[in-house]
This record gives C-alpha cells, structure tokens and sequence, in this order.
C-alpha cells in the first residue's frame, strides 16, 4: 500500500496539474476569491532561476486582514488588484518540489524552508503575501527577489522533523522575540541632529557626561534658549569636534529636517506637544525636569510603534542620564514583575508563553483582557508551568467588579515591564501610571500613527521609565525564533485554536477579523476539504485526531501527522 504521507513528506509525487490559490482583487472581504470560494487554476511553470515550492500550511494574521480591509489603499500595494490579483498570506512553511536549472547546486526537491515575509530588493519593499504571492495557494513560484534579496535570502532552512503548523507560526512569534531585542542609543545619535530646548524651568549649567565627545557627537546641534552660561559650553564643544551649530530663535518655525535627538530644558508641556512631531524615525525626547509637569501630556503613541520613538527623561541637569539611567533595555527584566494587556489573543498568548518558559524571565506575571473564555484559556494552558517554576501568576478581566483593586495589589510598587498587546490608546494610558522606577512600557501592539495618548507625563521620567515600541522582524529574529523552537524551549502548537483545508481560509480570516479564536488559525493546503474546526470539535469530527491531542485542548506534531494521514488529497 502507497504511504501517501511519506510521499508528500519527500515531494514525491512533486505537483499536481491544478493550483487553487486565494486571491484578493480589489478593496473588502467581498472581493478576497470569487463567490467565496479560491480559483483553481493551471500549476505554475518555473524559469532556471527560480525554485518551485509547495506551501505546506499558513498560519493566519490579523495583517492579511488589514490587507483585505484596505486592498487598493494598503501601503504595500502599488498595482492595480483588478488586473493584478494578489495571493494573501505571509506566515508560511513550504516545500521545494521544483529547481531551476542555475540553482541546482543550492537546493533540492524536498527540502524544507520557512519565509521572512519582509522582502526587500535593491531597496524595494514586495512583502511575501503582498507584492509576492503568498502561501494561499497550493504551489508558487519564487524568484530572485526572495532568493538574492537585500538580505539575502530570505528562505530559512527547518529540519524534516519539525512540524507544519509549529513552523508556519514561526514568523508570528518572530515579531514576539524581536520586541525583545530592540536596541537603544546611549547617546545623541552619531552624526545626527540634536535639539536642546530652554525653558522658563530650565536650571543655569547643564551638563553632557557621554555622548558629546571624541568617541561620538551629532553632526549639526540646534539651540532654542538655551541658558547663557551652558550655551556658551555647548559651542565650545561643538567647535572642537566640528559640529554644525543653529541658533533656533522660534520652536514654531522649526527647521524643516527631523531631529534624532530632542532635549527640553524643563517639563513644559505645550513645549513637549509641540516639538514631539518633529522627530525622526528612532528619535529620541527626553525631558530633563526636577519637578512635575503642570498639566497631562498628549503623545503620538503610534509613532512609538512604526516610528520607534523613545521617551525618556532625567531628574538631573547631566543629560546624559536621560540616555543611561532609564533602563536601556527591551528584554523582560529578569525575576521581575510583568503585566501584558490583552493577553488573550494570539499575539498575547504568545508573549505570554516566552515569558513563562524564558530561562531568566519574570517572577510575577499579570495577564489582562476584555474576554474571560480567553482568560481562561491562558489560565489552563499556563497556571501548571507557572507553579513549576515558581512564578507568580494571575488573570484579570476588565468587567472584573474588583479589577481596579486586584490590579492595585498585584502592581505593589509598579510594574517592571508592560507589554500593551492591545491596540488600545486607553490600554495604554492606563498602563502608564503603573509602571515602576526604571520601568519599560512596550507599544507591542499597532496603534494607527496620530493616535494620541494623555498622560501624566512626570510620574514617568521621573522614576527613569522608558516607552518603546516595535514593528517587525529581521531574518535573524526569525532564525532565533526557530531555533528555539526546533530546540524545544518554544511550543508554537500550543497556540493553534483551529484549523482547516484551504477552503476554509476565507472563513478562517472573517474569525481572525471578529476576534472569534482565543489563538491562531493554521490552514492546511492540500487536505481534502474541512471546514474551519475548532480544535475541542475535532472530537467528534476527527477522532482520532483528538485523540492525539495534549489533553484534549493542545495541538501537537502527532495530531497533525494524523490529520495528514486521514485527509491528504
């Protein structure tokens, strides 16, 4: 009898004469395939510089989404989509089944890759799922923009053991690790463009310990009242180092660059508001202030996110300590206190999981949502390993009668780290006040740039805080991610919530749309066709599936390798 599971694990027989793909051809759900269902169309011919691939499974997005919510007007979209059709889908594992003739020294029919969705060419974004057709389809061909991209290549190499769904959800949890190894300056950006603001609560002499010397200096300084006597120390420096200084006479006729590094003299809120937009991407403003500002703030918390923007401050007249002092860091403060904010989704979860299974992680963890059947989920898939490892952990939902209370007792003296997973402007002007000295806010989640955030800004740089954030992955966070996880110390299964044949990708994206699922969607290409199926209802749907489930609620390696025994085409 044909073992048809081995022969699909070694590409044999490599393709099919059909390819039935999703594609989105304009803007809205109504215009993701045709009559709610995929095309079928001819399979793809291939040229001698581009290797044929099978995708294996996609794990859904909340991106593809938005990409389907805004088609023609999604910024990475540049074609007409109703001539030019795009594949959705970026969280993918695939199979070689094809080479072209010039690349038959580098790959082999069989073997297994991952994809680093964020593809750039000679300087080029495309996008695996956007400009490049992505993995809702059953084949497709791939060319030299993945292969010999800015980058590299963007294909990463998984072992034959590791699983479909566990590596297809790789580049969601990629983002998750990346959010973890964000660097910060310790100094005015090298070479960049500095602004020192005077205010009416400016001290008489300041002073710059590091990052105005020999060893690195901006390349132009500007000045806008700036006392007399530290004036007259900052030129002396500028003109020993050749730095380029302006005087500013007018904040509201600023010079049209954007500035690196923002430094205002005193906690002048109308100041703070008004200079804020000016800065340029991984800008930095700090506020070097001894006593409170005298009215709440409003920040750009989306530019936090996309523009990784940095606010920080100092109690000192050193600026320096603006830079140094705050906790420069990005990774989980270890045997400290964590909150993560709508915790419940799958971005969350996933955060959630590093931190419980992280080596040096945390010793108190706090996880809040507005859902308490996603609180639950967490509390069953994480309070067990918690107790193992002697981590204090807790869920809270927000129409909790004694959340307010609950959360006050559980926060002590602050937070050491918050993880806002939501993208709530609220979430985050809640956090805010929680946070502890040297604490660090994390905007995981993508508020929309102007997005504005009121808050008692004082508290904050007063106690060294830093609010960070991050959009993305490189093609070295995701080789990080999946080395964890083929190592073991990551279980990206534990995440699966459902799954389906590629006929129920349409169905799996309304769901991701509606929040339905308490984790991620993993879609198998080439079963035969299964609807959207929670993984609890595959006990009476695939017995035998479930029953090599992890306790009846985890998806596993066996489970899969059962599901594609069963249902292959």
């Amino acid at each position: 009898m044909v073992d048809k599971l081995q022969l699909y694990r070694e590409a044999h027989p490599p393709l099919t004469s059909t390819n039935t793909k999703w594609q989105l051809y304009g803007t809205g759900m109504e215009y993701f395939g045709k009559e709610d269902r995929p095309v079928t169309e001819i399979s793809p011919n291939f040229g001698p510089g581009n290797l044929l691939v099978r995708h294996d499974a996609v794990g859904l997005c909340a991106a593809d989404v938005k990409l389907i919510r805004l088609g023609q007007q999604h910024p990475r979209i540049a074609q007409d989509l109703s001539k030019e059709p795009v594949v959705v889908g970026h969280e993918v594992t695939l199979t070689v089944i094809g080479v072209g003739e010039n690349l038959k020294d580098k790959f082999k029919p069989g073997d297994r890759f991952i994809v680093q969705p964020d593809i750039y060419k000679n300087g080029i974004g495309y996008g695996y799922g956007f400009a490049i057709d992505g993995g809702l389809s059953e084949y497709s061909v791939i060319d030299s923009r993945v292969l010999d991209g800015d980058a590299g290549c963007y294909l990463l190499p998984i072992r034959a053991t590791t699983g479909y769904a566990e590596s297809a959800l790789t580049e969601a949890l990629a983002a998750v690790t990346a959010a973890y190894r964000l660097t910060f300056r310790a100094t005015f950006k090298p070479q960049g463009v500095t602004w020192i603001i005077g205010t009416t609560d400016a001290k008489p002499i300041y002073t710059i310990s590091t990052g105005f010397d020999n060893d690195s200096y901006p390349a132009k300084l500007l000045l806008t009242n700036v006392p007399e006597e530290f004036g007259i120390y900052l030129k002396q420096k500028a003109a020993r180092l050749g730095v380029v200084v302006e005087e500013v006479s007018d904040v509201k006729n600023p010079p049209a660059e954007l500035i690196d590094d923002i430094v205002l003299l005193g906690g002048d809120p109308d100041l703070i508001e008004q200079v804020c937009p000016r800065l340029a991407y991984t800008g930095v403003l700090s506020v070097m202030a001894d006593r409170p500002v005298s009215r709440k703030v409003k920040l750009d918390m989306g530019r936090v996110h996309y523009e990784r923007w940095v606010f920080t401050g100092a109690a000192t007249t050193d600026i320096s300590d603006a830079y140094l002092k705050p906790a420069a860091r990005s990774t989980l403060k270890p045997a400290g206190k964590v909150w993560f904010m709508g915790s419940g989704g799958p971005i969350g979860r996933m955060h959630v999981q590093r931190a419980v299974q992280l080596k040096d992680g945390p010793k108190a963890i706090l996880c809040t949502d507005l859902s308490k059947e996603r609180v639950e989920v967490l509390e069953k898939t994480n309070t067990k390993e918690c107790n193992e490892r002697s981590i204090r952990f807790q869920t809270l939902t927000r129409d909790q009668a004694d959340y307010d209370q609950q959360l006050t007792a559980f926060a002590g003296e602050g937070f050491d780290d918050i993880i806002v997973c939501a993208p709530s402007a609220d979430a985050i002007a809640e956090a805010l006040p929680h946070l502890a000295s040297g604490g660090v806010i994390n905007i995981f989640a993508g508020v929309a740039k102007n997005t504005f955030v009121e808050f008692d800004y004082s508290p904050s740089f007063l106690k060294g805080v830093r609010v960070i954030g991050f959009s993305g992955s490189t093609v070295e966070d995701m080789q990080i991610t999946l080395d964890l996880i083929e190592a073991g110390e990551f279980a990206p299964n534990r995440l699966v919530a459902a799954i389906g044949s590629i006929e129920a990708a349409k169905d799996g994206l309304k769901a991701v749309q509606t929040s339905r699922f308490p984790g991620k969607i993993v879609i198998y290409n080439h079963i035969k066709e299964l609807e959207l199926t929670p993984i609890p209802e595959l006990k009476t749907r695939l017995p035998s599936v479930y029953a090599k489930l992890k306790d009846g609620v985890e998806w596993t390696q066996a489970a899969e390798t059962e599901l594609l025994r069963l249902m292959l085409k």
